[in-house]
């Protein structure tokens, strides 16, 4: 079967617009948000087994950076996470429980402002509107996969993910919203923004889900002092979820020596996390 091309849907009044990708049972939606103020699209990409009746309901995760998980042709840099072709795998050889994955496009220039939760200065975002991802995720993201597709509800089916600034509005969601999701990817957060305050947060929280795992590479920045210090912020976090009751069933922390914060590391890791998460 030719591999279907992503095209850029025109905006218009009536319901989200969903369009068929031939490769890897990947759908597209576009999404209206209310909560932003914008437009962007959702990939939803369905397992070998799914067949549209409803007949069996899958766990889903969540993913942020959309672009960045299927296709080389949208990613960033040409690279991409291999989503769909690393669950395939482990769904196959039993490793992992057939699932939905939702990658969440960011909308480009809005992309900082939408995923930082606090005032910052590197990047220098003043005007913040991470306080709302939460809620878009709520009200808006996940009653359209809710609707749509034949999902499990409740947190211990429910997971959340993203790398870098991505990394930091999902472990900021958990804070916010507590409850809602039961398993945490968190590739190469950027937890250095606003002096640090989301591990001064993650200190005071206890209801964390049942899973997280942390990702983090030793070459982050390219410069020796900030890549251990953003490894520590790293060691750090995994203390204070230790800290917080997490056993070695529930916290997976990956400090991969000399990683890059890119695509391709997120990638290679993925698999480990994927399996960690959603394993049996």
């Amino acid at each position: 079967m030719p591999r279907g091309k992503t095209r850029k849907l025109k905006q218009r009044r009536g319901p989200d617009l969903s369009v068929p990708v031939s490769r890897d049972n990947l759908w597209l939606h576009e999404l209206r948000s209310r909560v932003f103020g914008n437009t962007r699209l959702v990939r939803v990409w369905l397992p070998p087994d799914y067949d549209g009746w409803g007949a069996t309901h899958y766990p889903v995760l969540y993913l942020n950076d959309g672009q960045n998980l299927f296709d080389p042709a949208t990613a960033f840099a040409g690279v991409h996470w291999g989503v769909g072709e690393t669950a395939t795998r482990l769904i196959e050889k039993g490793k992992i429980r057939p699932l939905i994955i939702v990658g969440i496009d960011n909308t480009g220039k809005n992309r900082a402002r939408e995923y930082l939760p606090y005032k910052s200065r590197d990047p220098k975002v003043l005007h913040v509107q991470g306080q709302c991802y939460p809620d878009f995720l709520r009200r808006e993201v996940m009653p359209l996969i809710e609707e749509r597709y034949a999902v499990l509800k409740g947190p211990e089916n429910t997971g959340l993910g993203g790398s870098s600034l991505g990394g930091l509005i999902t472990l900021y969601t958990q804070l916010a919203a507590p409850g809602v999701f039961g398993r945490l990817l968190i590739e190469s957060p950027s937890l250095f923004v606003g002096n640090r305050r989301i591990l001064e947060a993650c200190r005071k929280f206890r209801a964390w889900p049942a899973r997280v795992y942390v990702g983090m590479g030793t070459r982050e920045v390219g410069n020796t002092e900030k890549d251990a210090k953003t490894a520590d912020d790293a060691r750090e976090l995994g203390r204070i979820l230790r800290e917080a009751g997490l056993d070695r069933t529930r916290l997976r922390v990956r400090i991969e020596e000399g990683a890059p914060h890119n695509e391709a590391s997120w990638a290679r890791r993925f698999p480990e996390a994927l399996e960690f998460l959603f394993g049996p």
